[in-house]
Formats: structure tokens, sequence, C-alpha cells
């Protein structure tokens, strides 16, 4: 397996994760697509998790890298928002790992993208929630606190988090924090399937209250 992404931390969190899983070998880790490139060309893994904010790799994977010449099976590991901008054949052929994705949930994702599945972000409550766990209960939505109700709404009516951001005036990084303790309360593994749960719960007639002031 060669990893490629532009952030330290994630390379070694991510060669952490795989690295201590008997069925899966990080042969290479790469901070730009050149050498990320270069380590495919000569290592030909099974699989390649490559950074989409690397729009070189993303370019080369319907040509250099593409999946229908080679054995390689390629995963694009990108922020839900990112993925809710791209056309529907712009990864044509590859699988789509969110980084909001809970760990075992990217162990799972991976062992079937190396059997030769396709993976991408499902949209329903049930498809997006890992093995063994269901519709998420009202005890688990009462852990939430304000702000992550806040945040749990404002991801419901389509805001980024850049956006959810300015609107509550705090920082990107612990809106991202706050969504990590939303996933695992509610046991659920991206962003679609918060704002799917928030709807359903507009739908029932129990709304996610917010103390936010408008």
């Amino acid at each position: 397996m060669v990893i490629a992404d532009r952030h330290p931390m994630v390379l070694q969190g991510l060669s952490s994760l795989l690295g201590a899983e008997g069925d899966f070998e990080v042969v290479a880790s790469c901070s730009d697509a050149a050498s990320c490139v270069q380590a495919i060309e000569r290592l030909a893994p099974d699989i390649a998790i490559l950074d989409s904010t690397m729009p070189e790799l993303i370019a080369l994977s319907s040509s250099v890298l593409n999946p229908a010449d080679r054995s390689i099976r390629l995963a694009f590991f990108m922020p839900s928002e990112d993925y809710d901008l791209l056309l529907p054949d712009a990864l044509d052929g590859c699988s789509v790992v969110l980084k909001e994705t809970l760990s075992e949930v990217l162990v799972q994702s991976l062992r079937q993208i190396a059997r030769g599945e396709r993976i991408l972000p499902q949209p329903s409550i049930d498809q997006a929630t890992p093995a063994g766990h269901g519709v998420t209960s009202d005890s688990a939505l009462a852990m939430l606190t304000d702000r992550e109700r806040q945040i749990m709404r404002l991801v419901s009516e389509g805001l980024s988090n850049k956006q959810i951001g300015r609107r509550l005036n705090i920082a990107d990084g612990t809106i991202k924090v706050h969504l990590h303790h939303v996933f695992q309360k509610l046991e659920i593994s991206n962003r679609t399937a918060l704002a799917a749960l928030a709807i359903s719960q507009n739908d029932r007639g129990t709304p996610v209250k917010s103390t936010e002031s408008e």
C-alpha cells in the first residue's frame, strides 16, 4: 500500500493505523505527487490512498494511474465538503473514503477496496453507519451538547465547515473536533449521515434544538 498526503500528521496517523493491521503493509508514505507516482511505478502496490488536495493525482487518475490499465486500486482520501463538490465522473473508477470516517470504518472500507469493490460515500444513514449499528436512538442524541446540536443543524442545511465557523464565530479546526465527537456519540461515519439524521428528526416532529440566536 502506498499513502500520499501533503500533511505529515495524516501520513503518520494512516501509517500507524494501517501498520497495526496484519493484512496491510504500507510500503511508501509520500508527501508530494511526484514521489507518489514514482513509488507506485516502482513498487506496484495493491492499493494507493491519495490526497484529494493534490490536483496532480486527480488528473493522473485517468491516465498514468488509470485503474483499467493496472491491478492497483485507487482510493482518494478527502473531506466530505470536497466530495460534495465533485462532478459524478470526476474520479471515474476510483474509490473515495471520507476523512471524517471512523478508523474502524476506514479499515473495513480498504479491505473492501482490496477485494476489488469500489467504495463511495453513501447518503443513507443505514449505509453510512458502521456494521452492527442501527439508526441512532433518541438517547444518543440526548448526549449532544448545545454546540454540537448547533453544528448538526447547520450541517443539515448544507453548510461547509468554513461556513459553520463563520456563522458561529469559531475556528474550522474546532468545528472538526466537534464533528468528530458527534460522529462518535451517534455512531455514524460522516456528515452525510449526520445531515440525514437531523432531517429525519425534523420529519418526526422532534427538530434538533439549538440555542443559537438568529
